[in-house]
């Protein structure tokens, strides 16, 4: 059996006191016991407050490995308090790890940045792990069902993409799509011979991109052949070690469904909570998880949660929500700080042209509203588009076309399916309450010691409602005699719901670290003039480049209900051809006040502004292959071997990391 973390404890089911005859005495020591230990925890922790300065210095500690039991004396004395010296969190309670895995380089997210990142890690052939909370890897191209490849438009006609990159689009192309007999077409096609959309060059079903991501892994896995991935299991925590500045382990929780025909309701607001509970229930058996470094030896771990889960777990120094002007100095900021206002959230649905006797329309009919139905009908409007044939909604993310290529980009016909993502529509952008967790709700909801995802899912469930009352609205006012639309839920359908949603919604935006001194910033942080051609302050970044980002500014604004004032940015919104290239430096990705971690997705050190560029598709493949790579060279070539991500740059190693980027298929240069 695995080796015990200090703090793991079996989990027990309750016994019945008539089953143990002595225990009724025992219980009279109790008081007793629990003040001589209250004493001693106290005094304990008086003496490490008053060593705090000791405390940052290098240690030779003697520690306990990851794992190792100690007996309740020990626990009495105070370790509890010597495991929170540190400044971390510590998990109550903290299930016995039934799994322990043993990773060089752990994953937290199987995003899109985290399929990057941990496929890159791979391929360099040191031992990675990831976890990702839903059933699919992919994020945005699978479970969050924005499986449609939105990208800068001068960087597709340049071709400046990564090789990575249009090697994993090209393994999309080759997917299977099971069609049903509906369509007419034959029941099984690859995505290029359904591909026909206007937002980009690639629009496929969700299952097809979790496919995809699924193969790409297991192909990098052949360079590290010991790594391994779970899906359906969600992150809960991490160990540090006395100093408070390395992750010694990450603790998860996987779920395997009492049903072998489960099929995930797509309403995250009801089923969140239960996914991230250690305890069985009576749709899931729970297994806790310990992912943890080889003996004598330390790992990486990379974020690449969409929200940043473990930087808002640890709490480490980070922003949430727009900036204001005081702060980041943009011109086109805020007055003020908001820490609600994150760019608005989308849950996707899929529609058919297909004549199913309104049965669909019926079933949203009978959905109760969030709020009235006028209050969520009077945000939608298709803004002077059509809805089908040419530059129309359908057709912009159309995943199922009759006819593929762009000869058929501006034709709708019977018999096709299509994602609907629009900001009029399924957005939802309301603030009250805001969706992320800010630090203060994470305290006050007992999150530091049980962390459930740190998401409201109050707002997730105003999210949902308003997307199916958007879907009822459309196949009210859109269908016609000859295009007839069909809502397609349930486990059969692409986004393979019970309600029709994506498994979890597409959230642009969350945590965002602060970065270390770099570039004339104390706490860096790329801002709106690193982005305009139009302004003056730009910084040049290709001495420490490690990724590219380029698309318009796209904020998706935020409001309250009341209309108070909601310190959005959307006044920053502006085209891409005032843009130029984004070449994400090292510092971005290295979060301060912890020496393991890198940032693999949208939680880098950027603006509130700047998100509205870097959190796109190949934004965020670009930064997720970047630290998975990263990671792979600091733990076999960089000199010495345990050189930390924020001393490559001071040790003069700049040079050799971008070779190293560019010999695995990454690109950083414009």
């Amino acid at each position: 059996m695995p080796p015990l973390s200090m703090l793991e404890r079996p989990r027990h089911r309750s016994v019945s006191s008539k089953l143990h005859p002595k225990r009724k005495r025992r219980r009279s020591r109790r008081p007793r016991l629990m003040m001589m230990a209250l004493i001693s925890s106290t005094l304990l922790l008086v003496a490490f407050r008053g060593a705090s300065e000791y405390w940052r210095q290098p240690l030779e500690f003697s520690q306990r490995p990851v794992g190792q039991i100690v007996n309740r004396a020990e626990v009495a004395t105070g370790i509890r308090q010597i495991q929170t010296a540190n400044g971390r969190p510590t998990l109550n309670p903290l299930p016995l790890a039934e799994e322990v895995w043993t990773c060089e380089v752990v994953v937290i997210g199987g995003t899109l940045g985290g399929v990057a990142a941990a496929s890159q890690a791979m391929k360099t052939g040191v031992t990675t792990c990831l976890i990702e909370l839903t059933p699919w890897l992919g994020g945005q191209i699978s479970s969050q069902g924005v499986s449609a490849i939105d990208e800068s438009r001068a960087m597709r006609w340049r071709r400046n993409f990564s090789p990575s990159w249009e090697a994993f689009k090209d393994l999309i192309k080759r997917q299977p799509v099971y069609l049903p007999p509906w369509t007419g077409l034959p029941a099984q096609l690859p995505v290029e011979r359904t591909n026909s959309c206007w937002v980009g060059e690639l629009c496929f079903t969700p299952r097809a991109g979790a496919t995809a991501a699924e193969m790409w892994m297991r192909d990098a896995a052949q360079n590290a052949p010991e790594s391994r991935w779970a899906t359906s299991t969600a992150f809960k925590g991490a160990a540090f070690d006395a100093s408070g500045r390395y992750v010694t382990a990450v603790y998860g929780v996987r779920r395997v469904p009492l049903d072998p025909g489960y099929v995930p309701t797509g309403r995250l607001s009801q089923e969140l909570e239960r996914w991230y509970a250690w305890s069985d229930d009576e749709a899931y058996n729970k297994i806790p998880i310990r992912l943890q470094p080889p003996p004598n030896r330390s790992m990486i771990v990379i974020d690449a949660t969409d929200t940043g889960e473990l930087v808002g777990w640890a709490n480490l120094p980070h922003r949430l929500g727009s900036d204001g002007q005081g702060f980041t100095g943009e011109v086109n900021a805020p007055p003020q700080d908001n820490p609600d206002c994150t760019q608005a959230y989308t849950y996707p649905f899929v529609l058919a042209t297909l004549d199913d006797r309104n049965e669909s329309l019926k079933e949203l009919q009978k959905l109760e509203p969030a709020l009235s139905k006028a209050d969520h009908r009077k945000e939608f409007s298709l803004e002077g588009f059509p809805f089908f044939d040419f530059g129309s909604v359908f057709n912009y993310r159309r995943i199922v076309s009759q006819r593929a290529g762009d000869s058929n980009v501006n034709r709708t016909q019977p018999g096709e399916i299509t994602l609907i993502n629009w900001n009029k529509g399924n957005d939802w952008h309301f603030m009250d309450p805001p969706l992320v967790f800010t630090e203060e709700d994470i305290r006050l909801s007992g999150q530091r010691q049980d962390w459930l995802g740190g998401l409201s899912t109050e707002s997730l469930n105003y999210g949902e409602v308003h997307a199916l009352q958007f879907a009822e609205w459309l196949l009210e006012n859109e269908s016609t005699n000859k295009l007839s639309l069909t809502f397609l839920r349930g486990g059969d359908s692409p986004l393979g719901t019970q309600s029709g949603l994506s498994i979890v919604p597409y959230i642009r935006e969350g945590r965002r670290i602060l970065g270390r001194p770099a570039y004339g910033q104390d706490s860096f942080m790329a801002v709106e003039a690193d982005l305009r051609e139009d302004m003056t302050g730009g910084r040049d970044f290709r001495a420490t480049a490690v990724a590219l980002a380029h698309y318009d500014i796209d904020i998706h604004g935020c409001r309250y209900r009341s209309w108070r004032p909601s310190y959005e940015a959307a006044g920053a919104s502006i085209k891409e051809f005032v843009v130029r290239p984004l070449q994400v430096p090292l510092e971005a990705l290295v979060p301060q006040g912890v020496d393991n971690v890198l940032i693999g997705g949208k939680s880098v050190a950027a603006s509130h502004i700047v998100n509205g560029v870097t959190r796109v598709h190949y934004g965020e493949w670009s930064i997720g292959g970047a630290a998975g790579a990263t990671a792979g060279w600091l733990l076999r070539y960089a000199k010495p071997s345990d050189l930390t991500p924020a001393q490559v740059v001071v040790t003069g190693q700049m040079p050799a990391l971008q070779q190293f980027l560019i010999e695995q298929g990454l690109k950083f240069t414009w």
